[in-house]
């Protein structure tokens, strides 16, 4: 079962319903306990940087999940959710994220309209090209995007999507079984329903 945790920053309805039509099994949550028997963690996420951590924090979520993630439990952070991961963003601010992926999110440089929305394509990176996240994903396959934040891994080994907006940006990250994808998955038709369908057999 996939705990998909519910902190009230969140598109939680949209990533339960995609992966009830995967017949992946999962639960939203807002108790950070079932995230102990859970096999498998989604984090998601829309919003403010400082905001969602100081939720996660409040709820008591924020220990439970490093502590599964260092048990080498699979954890995927969507949007807000995968820069959550990592150890520090710029947004209003300088705020502490969870740490798990070492890097920053910083926003988009001037000149560039923000947000980046809309539909853009993936660049496959060498280095985790054949990684089980990717089964039938391929290079310039299109996915959905909402946001004016970036993340900007400190280990070129943890990049496992890029995609061009004045130039490229990471996309998605994975460092072992810990993944982050900027992207929505859940509204990126095809593409995003395999790489969901895919977590869900790296989980099982």
């Amino acid at each position: 079962m996939i705990a998909i945790i519910d902190y009230g920053a969140g598109n939680l309805k949209n990533v339960q319903h995609a992966l009830n039509l995967l017949n992946i099994e999962c639960k939203v949550t807002d108790q950070p306990g079932d995230l102990q028997s859970a096999t498998g963690i989604i984090l998601p996420g829309v919003g403010a940087f400082g905001e969602a951590m100081n939720r996660l924090n409040e709820a008591g979520f924020s220990d439970e999940i490093k502590s599964q993630a260092n048990q080498g439990k699979p954890l995927l952070g969507i949007c807000l959710g995968m820069q959550l991961l990592f150890q520090k963003s710029y947004e209003h601010g300088e705020h502490e994220g969870l740490g798990l992926i070492e890097g920053e999110i910083v926003r988009f440089e001037h000149g560039l309209k923000v947000p980046h929305m809309g539909w853009n394509q993936l660049i496959i990176s060498a280095q985790n090209k054949e990684s089980l996240i990717n089964r039938d994903v391929q290079d310039d396959d299109y996915v959905y995007f909402v946001h004016s934040y970036f993340a900007q891994p400190k280990n070129e080994e943890d990049i496992l999507h890029a995609t061009d907006y004045g130039k490229p940006f990471t996309s998605a990250v994975k460092r072992n079984h810990i993944m982050g994808m900027q992207y929505h998955p859940e509204k990126s038709a095809r593409v995003g329903m395999q790489m969901l369908k895919n977590f869900g057999e790296m989980v099982r």
